[in-house]
């Protein structure tokens, strides 16, 4: 606990760059949030630090958030600790009452060593939500363990696979009918310098699988998307929906180095307990998805895998990457809950499934993993929260932090 309380103290200082903090006056409007009577860190921090608050302002005077996070945590693979620093900017890039939130998060982290990691995701929101851009763009020098396809193998069963990825993903989608959006997008992963950390072991016959397992794999094509989302905060999703379709199609005359496609279907669906008390954290938020691959030349890292969503978030509690197959199914419901009236402090606690296919029928076996977590309000003007989460399965357990929530 000591060790908690030091390195907030420590991100107080920080806080003052991050945002001037000053009270927030609601418009006339449904949709725009009072944070008026919330307390984050930045509050905290200019109090410490005997800075005199702005006047009050209405909500249009700002319209960028910063919320940074710098920790040293264990990362998957065997490369012990690294230096993360986790960045999260939100902008209202038109009218706060007729356009949602956009968000771009840095998170790039170093071990010291040769392991380091450069990702940078985007979600555009123009004004009055009539397009939206979707990116995802990174480098990773990036070990990690891998136990084969399906769930037979035992823990201790996984071999070290190092290669380097780069990834780019950008997508835009247009409004079609109110919440409801479609559109074009093109994704690149290359995974080259692909091979076992042990030179005794073969990785195609670990694995058994001959596409992508070693040198390097070319996946090049577009996707098509379909977007539902009735949410206004990305960050910190408030009661709402959201459902998003992708199908993929990689071409080798766009480059691939087979030709493969697949499909993914998130939904997830945001209750209130409290509706009379916008302000007052009291959620069940509910997660779940579909991943498919159509063919049988997918390269290996490009399969579905736990861990491996689109923003890395999913089985908590489950080292990244346990469990990879042609399917990937999963299921996570968490509570959400202010723990003081001012929002400053709140609490999580969460449950997870996956089944996978690779080893057997999809669904005959589940791998279960659970937890609860702190949230610390960092940036109220964007709904920030700092998740400090333990989460834990069968012959595993991490703590985890982030800027944030989950889903």
């Amino acid at each position: 606990m000591l060790k908690i309380v030091t390195f907030l103290l420590c991100l107080l200082p920080l806080s003052l760059f991050a945002q001037n903090a000053s009270t927030i006056i609601p418009e006339n409007n449904n949709t725009t949030q009072d944070t008026s009577k919330q307390t984050d860190l930045i509050d905290i921090a200019k109090s410490l630090f005997k800075i005199n608050p702005d006047k009050p302002r209405r909500p249009s005077d700002k319209k960028v958030y910063f919320s940074i996070l710098p920790i040293g945590a264990n990362v998957p693979g065997g490369s012990g600790k690294a230096l993360i620093t986790s960045t999260t900017a939100g902008i209202y890039l038109g009218p706060r009452a007729t356009t949602n939130i956009s968000s771009a998060t840095f998170t790039p982290y170093w071990n010291l060593h040769s392991r380091f990691g450069l990702p940078l995701r985007t979600s555009i929101w123009f004004p009055n939500n009539e397009w939206t851009i979707q990116g995802d763009t990174r480098f990773l020098v990036y070990p990690q363990f891998t136990w084969g396809l399906g769930s037979n193998n035992n823990n201790d069963d996984k071999t070290l696979v190092n290669y380097r990825y780069i990834r780019f993903y950008q997508s835009a989608l247009k409004r079609i009918k109110p919440y409801l959006y479609a559109g074009i997008g093109y994704n690149l992963d290359w995974h080259f310098n692909v091979n076992s950390d042990d030179p005794a072991v073969d990785l195609p016959t670990f694995t058994k699988y001959a596409y992508g397992t070693k040198g390097s794999s070319f996946s090049s094509g577009i996707s098509l998307n379909i977007l539902y989302d009735t949410r206004n905060n990305s960050i910190n999703p408030l009661p709402g929906a959201y459902a998003n379709v992708v199908y993929r199609i990689n071409p080798t005359f766009m480059g691939s180095s087979d030709s493969w496609n697949s499909i993914y279907i998130d939904v997830r669906k945001y209750i209130s307990l409290n509706p009379g008390k916008p302000n007052q954290q009291n959620t069940l938020a509910f997660w779940s998805y579909l991943w498919k691959t159509l063919s049988d030349k997918t390269p290996y890292l490009d399969l579905p895998s736990i861990g491996w969503d689109p923003n890395n978030r999913s089985g908590r509690g489950i080292d990244q990457n346990r469990y990879r197959g042609r399917t990937l199914f999963y299921l996570e419901s968490e509570y959400r809950r202010d723990i003081t009236e001012n929002g400053l402090l709140g609490f999580v606690v969460f449950a997870n499934a996956n089944t996978v296919s690779g080893s057997g029928t999809l669904f005959s076996s589940w791998h279960p993993a659970a937890g609860t977590g702190l949230r610390i309000k960092f940036n109220k003007g964007s709904n920030t929260n700092i998740g400090i989460d333990y989460a834990g399965s069968k012959g595993y357990s991490s703590v985890l932090f982030s800027l944030g929530e989950a889903f």
